[in-house]
């Protein structure tokens, strides 16, 4: 759910950015491989989208440090060098995808969503409690049959809520998988967004606020 772009191109950069958040992803964006490699250091991401030509540190090599450091963050190898030699050389460095720029958008986020699939723990189809039945495919939700209308950032809380299965995850937890770098966390961005949440559920309620932990279903 939160990925890493490392694009030199800004433009380009801040395009997929963008088409990703729209698809429900965390998204954060360098310019640099030396950027790349700090945010790597400092963030726990699902997936990077990695051009291989970046400056500063070459993608190839935050590639291998990536891989060297045992991370189950997995690579989106991003390039215009998109010849079959190229594809082996990048995954022969330990990516674990490859695509050619130009490219078709949808297949980049199709890529990313199978990629998340394999960094994390198996998710089901269809996550089902209380009433809300939530497709982590098509990216629906309905409780008790009524379809609920939820912002992207709002449909990953509530999935995040339901892959715990009634265990609390704290506000921190969920700032760090559903929000990018820029959040501040002193804005109260989980607690608003926890009170739209909860509007749009309805009655009975169903979110709980754990003192001193965090939220549960």
């Amino acid at each position: 759910m939160r990925v890493l772009v490392a694009e030199d191109e800004e433009i380009l950069a801040e395009l997929v950015a963008t088409g990703l958040r729209r698809a429900g992803f965390a998204v954060d964006t360098v310019y640099s491989g030396d950027a790349a490699q700090a945010y790597l250091g400092l963030h726990d991401y699902d997936v990077v989208v990695l051009d291989r030509d970046l400056p500063r540190v070459h993608g190839d090599d935050v590639a291998r440090g990536l891989v060297a450091s045992g991370s189950r963050t997995r690579i989106l190898m991003l390039t215009a060098a998109g010849s079959m030699e190229d594809r082996v050389a990048g995954l022969d460095l330990g990516a674990d995808d490859y695509l050619g720029k130009p490219f078709e958008f949808p297949e980049l986020v199709s890529r990313v969503r199978a990629l998340r699939r394999r960094s994390a723990r198996p998710v089901p189809p269809q996550l089902v409690r209380y009433g809300i039945r939530l497709d982590t495919v098509r990216r629906t939700a309905t409780r008790d049959g009524r379809e609920l209308d939820l912002s992207p950032k709002e449909f990953t809380v509530l999935q995040l809520l339901l892959e715990a299965d009634g265990g609390p995850v704290s506000a921190e937890e969920l700032l760090e998988r559903a929000w990018d770098a820029n959040a501040d966390p002193f804005t109260g961005a989980v607690r608003v967004c926890m009170s739209k949440l909860r509007g749009k559920l309805g009655e009975p309620a169903v979110i709980r606020t754990v003192q001193g932990v965090g939220y549960a279903l």
